[in-house]
């Protein structure tokens, strides 16, 4: 089987009871390791954001869940994982038309940032690079950073006659 299996995993989203979505993702990753499935389902995601909740004075941060009800699973679908996924407790069903689960597009995957793949600079601090994409498409700068693990690089850009720094993805520039 090999490892091209993986190749073709794509991430899907799993429909859960409400206040299952941990449940579903830990039950599943029992499955996973009792039937050594770990090369066909590849990755469980509850995704969460923290925020800061203001009762009266009080301030607190609580991790809450940014889809209630549903999970993302990056998975190969064959009959078998898709049978194994829709069996486990407190699973409703996979998101899709009818019984066919449509996976995530890769813009969809991207705007979740569920799927983080590690990408690096082709470029060094002191290069200079033009911006290939977003608001500041075309305008030339110097590289000041470089942060492979955030996926972000600092560029220093002229604009309006003054020296400003910009926050751009990786692979929002090029050398030239």
């Amino acid at each position: 089987m090999g490892n091209n299996v993986s190749k073709n995993a794509k991430w899907y989203v799993v429909h859960t009871y409400s206040g299952y979505e941990n449940k579903v993702k830990t039950n599943l990753e029992k499955i996973i390791e009792n039937r050594s499935l770990e090369n066909l389902i590849l990755d469980i995601k509850v995704p969460t954001e923290d925020v800061v909740e203001t009762k009266g004075e009080d301030k607190k941060v609580v991790t809450r869940k940014i889809f209630p009800g549903y999970v993302l699973i990056k998975m190969v679908m064959t009959d078998d994982t898709w049978y194994i996924i829709r069996n486990t407790t407190g699973v409703t069903g996979f998101v899709g038309p009818g019984s066919k689960p449509v996976p995530l597009t890769e813009e969809e995957v991207e705007a979740l940032g569920v799927d983080v793949r590690e990408v690096f600079a082709q470029y060094s601090v002191g290069d200079n690079v033009r911006i290939i994409e977003g608001a500041f498409v075309n305008q030339t700068g110097t590289v000041e950073t470089i942060n492979n693990e955030t996926g972000k690089v600092g560029v220093k850009v002229v604009m309006f006659g003054r020296e400003t720094s910009l926050e751009l993805d990786i692979n929002h520039v090029e050398t030239f």
